[in-house]
């Protein structure tokens, strides 16, 4: 567990990469290259049998705020916390799940898509919410007009953004981050590449 707010996590980068990671060995040269690259918050998708494993040995590395990604329910958001998960985040929100994660303390970003989702979360309590999938879900139209009557939420935007889209999505203030998967391209781990994106990436910072 992490003394950080999921407001402090988020202000931390300009993006959080999102990982899918199919080899334990890769997730510590993995981690480190992202961090050296400027972007210490990491975000491992529990969507593949390594998941778990890999989440705790990237806590070894230095600087990294290693959270749990793809929560889906109760039983994950425990697995994903036993595992050393420092906060949360899911592509939607339930009641279960939610009321879960608050209960826990643990720092969450569920994912909303619509005020009807909002809504649900701030009777929850949160105000910090993961707009997904953003590009498919109206875009940057549809999250300044989901900002409008909602001005204490603050956003990360995640689905469908690249790095050519990415300076339109932080430059609205309602976001305080992006989600990206193109930081750490699939295929066989290469940290230099993975560090020179992750470098571009933290350069998107207004």
């Amino acid at each position: 567990m992490t003394d950080k707010s999921i407001d402090q996590i988020m202000r931390l980068a300009p993006v959080i990469p999102v990982i899918v990671i199919d080899r334990v060995e890769d997730a510590v040269p993995m981690a480190e290259a992202l961090v050296a690259g400027g972007l210490p918050v990491l975000e491992v998708t529990l969507r593949t049998p390594a998941a778990l494993d890999a989440l705790t040995a990237m806590k070894a590395v230095k600087g990294a705020v290693v959270g749990a990604g793809t929560v889906l329910d109760p039983a994950m958001l425990a697995a994903a916390i036993h595992a050393g998960a420092e906060f949360i985040v899911s592509p939607g929100l339930t009641d279960n799940l939610g009321k879960a994660a608050v209960a826990s303390g643990i720092p969450f970003l569920p994912g909303i898509a619509n005020a009807g989702d909002i809504m649900r979360g701030m009777d929850l309590g949160l105000d910090r919410f993961k707009f997904f999938p953003a590009a498919t879900s109206g875009g940057i139209p549809a999250l300044k007009a989901l900002a409008g009557p909602f001005g204490q939420a603050r956003f990360c935007p995640t689905g469908g953004i690249t790095p050519a889209t990415a300076p339109e999505w932080l430059a609205l203030g309602a976001v305080l981050c992006v989600g990206g998967s193109w930081v750490v391209p699939s295929g066989p781990l290469d940290p230099a590449t993975i560090e020179a994106l992750a470098r571009e990436a933290a350069g998107l910072a207004s």
